[in-house]
C-alpha cells in the first residue's frame, strides 16, 4: 500500500515537472497578457520614453509589433530598462521575453551566451564623436585621447583592436548608459565618445549645439543590430523572427499603415494575401498564431520604412539614411524570405 502511494505520487511530481517544461515562451506571454521586452535606457530615435512616458522608437516598434502579433495589442508591453551589463543576464533569466536594444549578434553572443538572434533590424558599424574645437578629422589622430566607453559591450573590444592594430594609446572613461556618456562627453570628462554610429547620431541630435560636433568618417567594425531571444525554444524565436520578417516585407509589397486595411480584403498578390490572413493559406498555425497575425504587427507601427523614416530617418533630428538598411531592390541589405 505504501509502495502503491510512493510511485503515485512520484507519478504526479512527474507529470507535473513535464507540464512546467513544456510551457513554451508564448503559453507564458499570452497567460500574463502582456509582453516583456528589454529596451535600453534611453537612445533618442531607439528606444526612449516621450514626454507623457510612452515609449517610443526604432527598437520599441519591433516589440509593439510582436505584442500586436502575439496578444492582438500593440500597446501590451511590459518596457523593461537593461544596460550593457544586465541585457543577456535579463534575458537569460526570463526577465524579459525578447531583448530589442542596440545589440550586436556575434558568434560569442550565439554559441557561448546561447542567445538567438531573430535578424538584423539595423546595419550598422562603431564609429567616433568628438567636439570640432578639438580640430580633428581622422579617428587616426586620435591617440592619447581619453575616450567615453560603454562596459560589457563589443564596442569596448573593438576599441582596444582598433588602436593596437594602429598602434595608439587611450585612457578608457567606462560608462553604463548612454545618458552617463553624453553627461560625460558633454562635461570634457572625455575628448572622445565612441558606440554605434546611429547611437552617436541619436546622442548629438539631443544636444544644444549639435553643429559644433562631429562623427569621424571612420567606421570600425560592423554591428548587425536585431532582437533576440534565449535559446531553446524555437516556437518563440520564429515568432520574433517572422514577424520582423512581415516588416520588411510588407514595404517591399507596397503594404503600408494607409491601405493595409484595404489590402487585407484580398489582391491579386498571392504572397500579400498569405501575410495578410485573406487566402486559404494558414500561416500563423505553423507557430501558434491565427491568420492575422501578420496584419497586426503590420498595422502596429507601419512597415519597416515607415518606422524607419518616423524614428530614424532623414526628416527626423537623428537624421539617418537608409543606406545599408535599404531594402535589397534599392541597393540595400533588408531582405525577407519568401511567406509561403
Amino acid at each position: 500500500m505504501n509502495k502503491t502511494v510512493f510511485f503515485g505520487a512520484m507519478t504526479a511530481a512527474v507529470t507535473l515537472v513535464a507540464g512546467a517544461a513544456s510551457a513554451t515562451v508564448l503559453d507564458e506571454v499570452k497567460a500574463r497578457g502582456e509582453l516583456n521586452c528589454g529596451v535600453s535606457t534611453g537612445v533618442n530615435g531607439f528606444s526612449a520614453p516621450d514626454s507623457a512616458g510612452e515609449w517610443q522608437g526604432f527598437d520599441v516598434a519591433v516589440c509593439r509589433a510582436v505584442a500586436a502579433a502575439v496578444l492582438g495589442d500593440p500597446k501590451k508591453v511590459k518596457f523593461v530598462t537593461t544596460t550593457g551589463q544586465t541585457r543577456f543576464t535579463a534575458l537569460a533569466s526570463g526577465e524579459i521575453d525578447m531583448l530589442a536594444r542596440n545589440t550586436t549578434w556575434t558568434l560569442s553572443r550565439d554559441a557561448d551566451l546561447k542567445f538567438t538572434f531573430a535578424g538584423v533590424n539595423y546595419y550598422d558599424g562603431q564609429g567616433f564623436m568628438i567636439n570640432k574645437a578639438m580640430g580633428v578629422s581622422s579617428a587616426k589622430e586620435l591617440d592619447g585621447s581619453t575616450v567615453c566607453i560603454q562596459t560589457g559591450t563589443t564596442t569596448e573590444l573593438n576599441l582596444a583592436d582598433y588602436f593596437k592594430a594602429n598602434n595608439m594609446t587611450y585612457e578608457p572613461v567606462p560608462i553604463e548608459t548612454n545618458a552617463e556618456a553624453q553627461q560625460q562627453y558633454l562635461a570634457g570628462a572625455c575628448d572622445v565618445y565612441t558606440t554605434d554610429a546611429s547611437g552617436l547620431a541619436a546622442t548629438r541630435a539631443t544636444f544644444a549645439d549639435p553643429e559644433n560636433h562631429a562623427l569621424l568618417p571612420e567606421i570600425i567594425s560592423k554591428e548587425p543590430l536585431g532582437p533576440l531571444v534565449a535559446h531553446g525554444d524555437d516556437q518563440w524565436a520564429d515568432i520574433v523572427r517572422w514577424t520582423m520578417n512581415a516588416l520588411v516585407a510588407a514595404e517591399e509589397l507596397g503594404i503600408t499603415s494607409a491601405n493595409i486595411e484595404e489590402l487585407s480584403k484580398g489582391t491579386a498578390n498571392p504572397e500579400v494575401d498569405r501575410m495578410l490572413g485573406s487566402s486559404e493559406d494558414d500561416l500563423g498555425a505553423m507557430f501558434g498564431l491565427d491568420k492575422q497575425w501578420a496584419k497586426r504587427a503590420i498595422a502596429a507601427n507601419g512597415n519597416y520604412g515607415e518606422i524607419f523614416a518616423a524614428n530614424i530617418g532623414e526628416s527626423t533630428p537623428i537624421g539617418l539614411a537608409r543606406g545599408l538598411n535599404a531594402l535589397w531592390t534599392q541597393g540595400g541589405l533588408q531582405y525577407s524570405p519568401p511567406f509561403r
